[in-house]
């Protein structure tokens, strides 16, 4: 629907159509996609989305700190902080303290974490395809560039009060 489409079906410039705005119906979908494919990672290894996060950061990039792992995976840092303690506390990941400053940590995942990790490896990218399935491959490629533009677009704005 176009705006003028929009404004014919009696909308107006003071009236959000929240089905049809943009940050609404990202957030939609990425929670759709989350849910759906944490039922297998929740069922299979009792882990949440969070968890999942942390893990598939570390299994990506290897040892990090919380604090890059959070910029990272855009997660708060007090999400993070539960979600490694979660995965510390099931024996995913280990901590190393780090020499240099001490209130800081190394994380890494533990050989279970990292097996955990190469389990859902596989079925994460399966998921994903069968997601971009609906789509070809212009298709895809087009929406992959469209998001990335749409993060860093996300990450300039920037509204001033009036």
């Amino acid at each position: 629907m176009t705006d003028d489409e929009d404004h014919a079906a009696g909308s107006d410039a003071d009236t959000l159509t929240l089905e049809r705005f943009l940050p609404y119906r990202l957030t939609v979908l990425a929670e759709t996609v989350s849910q759906s494919l944490s039922r297998f990672y929740s069922h299979r290894f009792g882990i949440g989305i969070p968890e999942w996060r942390v893990l598939a950061t570390l299994g990506q990039y290897g040892t990090m700190t919380a604090k890059d792992v959070g910029a990272h995976s855009h997660m708060h840092k007090t999400k993070v902080s539960r979600a490694v303690a979660a995965l510390d506390e099931k024996g995913l990941l280990r901590r190393h303290a780090n020499p240099s400053d001490k209130r800081e940590a190394f994380l890494r995942l533990s050989d279970e974490g990292a097996i955990v990790y190469r389990t859902l490896v596989p079925y994460a990218l399966d998921f994903s395809r069968a997601l971009m399935s609906v789509l070809g491959e212009e298709e895809r490629t087009v929406f992959q560039e469209a998001l990335d533009r749409l993060i860093a677009q996300a990450d300039a704005v920037t509204l001033e009060d009036e």
